[in-house]
């Protein structure tokens, strides 16, 4: 499949009145699917306990449907994903989170922290290749925010058209302890260093008494949306998550959703919203309720549902794979995130999706899919259309009788 684009740059935004594009609801939806159509198609949010309803209903079906209906309806056909490479700073970390397989203290055989030439010369690997580096670590108990400057800087010295997507909420409030510094001092100062965009991580479910079980001593769930609250207001964009399938209740998934669309509805600053289960593999959460793939696609589709005022919904291929990320692209996903290159932290806590990925095969998933491939960029600010093959029948063999022996 050939790697290049048209010369012709679409326009890939959200259609404004996407709600007047929504096809009818289907006579065979159930009741709680046709009541929420009818609440978005006359722009009003859905409520918690319609939400609960959703998570409750029997038809999957239908959910995805509704869900397919309001992404066809905001973007048509197209499936957006981009060029980028992870690299994880450090896995040295000052908490001890039960779900995570990728932390490690300090005196770990397997500890490391990169330093800033070690940094760019992973980015060297890969930059001609890139226009994103996603970094987000572990809370190294030295770096202050004077480290991630110059990193920063240094990045945009050197590639100065790579977008730095980079630290988590409570990467950004460790910085600002550390550095005796407000989270605001800290985000500006990042930012004329080069950061461009937040990548949402550690929002795991917003619920502190679920948060004090999993991830103690993280930032709270007020804490969460005050820090993407601030880079919001200072103009920089951000992402947000749920990991979902540990300890929580279906009610705090709902509520999860809706502590994001509130603030959402005050500064207009998530881009992009990512579901992603819990993996077992390598973990100390053994009494996690692990998600199955119908629950995976079940809440992807809820989450496109209920967040109407977020524009994009990731099925995070690092995360769920690749055959399940294209059977999201059906369910309200319409981001397949990017080619990745190399990736320690799902991949530690058991996820086996290929690192080797090309665009060419991240536009083969969305064709498989019936969707356009479309490369973006990180900010969903340009959009190119991916000239990618058609795919050719593949008609299987008829069934053979067999002789049955008696």
């Amino acid at each position: 499949m050939p790697e290049r684009f048209e010369s012709t740059t679409v326009m890939a935004g959200s259609h404004e009145n996407w709600r007047s594009l929504l096809p009818p609801a289907k006579e065979s939806w159930p009741q709680s699917v046709k009541i929420a159509h009818q609440q978005i198609s006359t722009n009003q949010s859905l409520t918690i306990q319609q939400g609960l309803d959703l998570f409750d209903e029997p038809n999957l079906h239908a959910i995805g449907e509704l869900a397919h209906d309001i992404k066809t309806a905001r973007f048509g056909q197209m499936v957006f994903f981009n060029a980028n490479v992870h690299i994880n700073q450090t896995n040295i970390c000052t908490l001890a989170c039960r779900f995570c397989a990728f932390r490690r203290g300090r005196r770990a055989e397997d500890a490391y922290a990169l330093t800033i030439e070690n940094y760019l010369e992973e980015l060297d690997k890969y930059a001609e290749s890139v226009d994103e580096v996603h970094s987000v670590g572990a809370l190294h108990p030295d770096w202050n925010v004077d480290y991630y400057a110059e990193l920063f800087r240094s990045v945009k010295d050197r590639y100065p058209n790579i977008h730095i997507k980079a630290l988590t909420a409570v990467e950004v409030k460790h910085i600002a302890k550390l550095s005796k510094l407000d989270v605001r001092s800290v985000l500006t100062q990042l930012k004329e260093a080069g950061l461009g965009s937040l990548p949402g991580g550690g929002a795991e479910i917003l619920d502190d008494e679920v948060r004090e079980n999993i991830c103690k001593g993280k930032e709270t769930t007020s804490e969460y949306l005050e820090i993407h609250q601030m880079a919001h207001e200072l103009e920089i964009p951000t992402n947000c998550t749920m990991l979902f399938g540990t300890i929580e209740s279906s009610l705090h998934r709902v509520k999860h959703l809706f502590h994001l669309r509130d603030l959402q509805t005050q500064t207009k600053g998530f881009q992009c919203f990512v579901p992603y289960p819990f993996l077992p593999d390598d973990s100390r959460l053994p009494d996690a309720q692990l998600a199955t793939g119908s629950e995976i696609l079940r809440t992807i589709a809820i989450s496109r549902i209920l967040l109407d005022n977020i524009p994009h919904i990731k099925a995070y291929r690092m995360n769920i794979g690749d055959s399940l990320s294209e059977l999201a692209l059906q369910y309200g996903a319409d981001d397949v995130d990017g080619i990745v290159q190399q990736e320690q932290i799902m991949h530690l806590a058991g996820s086996n999706t290929n690192l080797q990925s090309s665009l060419g095969d991240l536009a083969k998933i969305v064709v498989n899919a019936g969707g356009v491939p479309v490369r973006r960029n990180s900010t969903y600010t340009r959009f190119e259309l991916f000239d990618a093959e058609p795919l050719e029948s593949r008609n299987l063999p008829r069934v053979r009788t067999l002789k049955v022996i008696q």
